[in-house]
Order: structure tokens, then sequence, then C-alpha cells
């Protein structure tokens, strides 16, 4: 983290509580699967990273300053071109309306900043990856620090030894895609790569969940 945006020192934090989002208690509520369903967002992955970037660092009325330096945001660019780093895009009317980024390794996302220019843009963003990982076998979505709109989405706070173990358990790197590479946006080193739009089209099997927003809102409402 830095102190603000022109920054040239970069400080380490570890959190003694770390926020996390289990993936299967990621609270989708009705208004959120309403919105899924429309698809009012066009969602895309890693198509504009550094775009993405730049609009978490922008000052918001609450934070005339931002914690992502110039110096961290080249550092996370270089990442994202060593295929480690990601970023989930919400478009709407061709402008980017909101979304997320961080960095995946193994069965982890490592979730470090999301911001929305439309209403619950970065939500869509959120939803999204969760399913993702859902599908793709990870385990751990790491949101580090609790924030009241992260709890209202399901993040639980652990402690820093729980993490650890956690984080121990879920580097172990995903099995390979196979025949099903092509539900990979790219690759990213063996490691996660969150799924676009053609591997959840690819699901619809004729029970009128035939978008890719239906698909994710039905993947959170289905009970076993």
């Amino acid at each position: 983290m830095a102190d603000r945006r022109d920054d040239p020192e970069v400080f380490w934090v570890e959190p003694r509580k770390r926020a996390i989002i289990p993936l299967e208690d990621f609270h989708c509520s009705r208004s959120l699967a309403k919105l899924l369903r429309r698809d009012k967002y066009q969602v895309t992955c890693n198509e504009a990273f550094a775009q993405v970037m730049d609009a978490c660092a922008a000052p918001r009325p609450d934070h005339p300053e931002s914690w992502i330096s110039e110096r961290i945001t080249a550092s996370y660019n270089a990442l994202h071109l060593a295929g480690y780093a990601h970023s989930i895009e919400c478009w709407e009317d061709g402008e980017l309306a909101g979304g997320l980024y961080g960095v995946g390794f193994g069965r982890v996302f490592c979730g470090e900043s999301m911001f929305s220019r439309s209403r619950d843009a970065s939500k869509v963003a959120l939803a999204w990856l969760v399913a993702s990982m859902k599908r793709a076998g990870c385990t751990l979505l790491d949101c580090q620090f609790m924030t009241s709109h992260l709890a209202s989405l399901g993040a639980i706070e652990i402690s820093q030894s729980e993490y650890l173990e956690r984080l121990t358990e879920a580097r172990a790197p995903l099995p390979a895609s196979g025949d099903n590479s092509d539900e990979y946006t790219g690759e990213a080193r063996g490691d996660l790569v969150p799924l676009g739009h053609r591997a959840l089209q690819s699901d619809a099997d004729g029970d009128g969940a035939s978008s890719p927003g239906k698909l994710i809102a039905q993947s959170f409402t289905q009970t076993s």
C-alpha cells in the first residue's frame, strides 16, 4: 500500500483479521439476481486491466487520496502482462461502468480493489468472479479488509492463522484444463483465469437460462 498516488514508497500490511468470502456463502440478493438476469452490463475478463486499475485509484469523495500509487499500478500491470493479475470489467453502452482486479494463483484469488460508476456494477463483477471461481474449482477468495459492503455480500473475518492454513491448502495448482481450455479467457501459468461469456453460454440447456447473466444468477439460487 501507499499513502498517496505519487508516493514512491510502498509498505506491506498483514491484517490480524482477514476478510474472505466463502464461495458457497456469497450473498446474491434478489435485486442483484434480477440485475444479473437482465444482462444490463456486458462483462469481460482481462480486456481493460489498466483502465480498471486507474478507475480504482481515482479519487473518491470520501477518499481524496489513493493507496494505489503509480508504483503499485506499474507493478500490477507487470503482473498482468506476466499472467498473474486479472480484471473483470462491466461495460454499459461501450463505457466502463465498473469492475475489479486482483491476483490469482493456485485455487486462490486475492481481490485488490473494485469500483462502480453505475449502480451495482462492482457487485455484478464480483458475482461473475465468484461463479467463475466455483466453476474452476477454486477455494479461497481473499478480500483483505472487512467492510460493510463486503459483509453484505457474505464476507466473514477469520484469524491470521486460519487464513494461512486455508492459503496453504489452496495454493495447490488447478488441474489441467485439458479439452476444456477454451473455457478460459487466457493463460495464467496454469492458475486461475476467470471464465468468460463463451463458457457460460455453452451451459445453456434449454431451461430458459440462455444468457450468461441468467446462468450466473441461477448458480446462486440452485439448491441441492
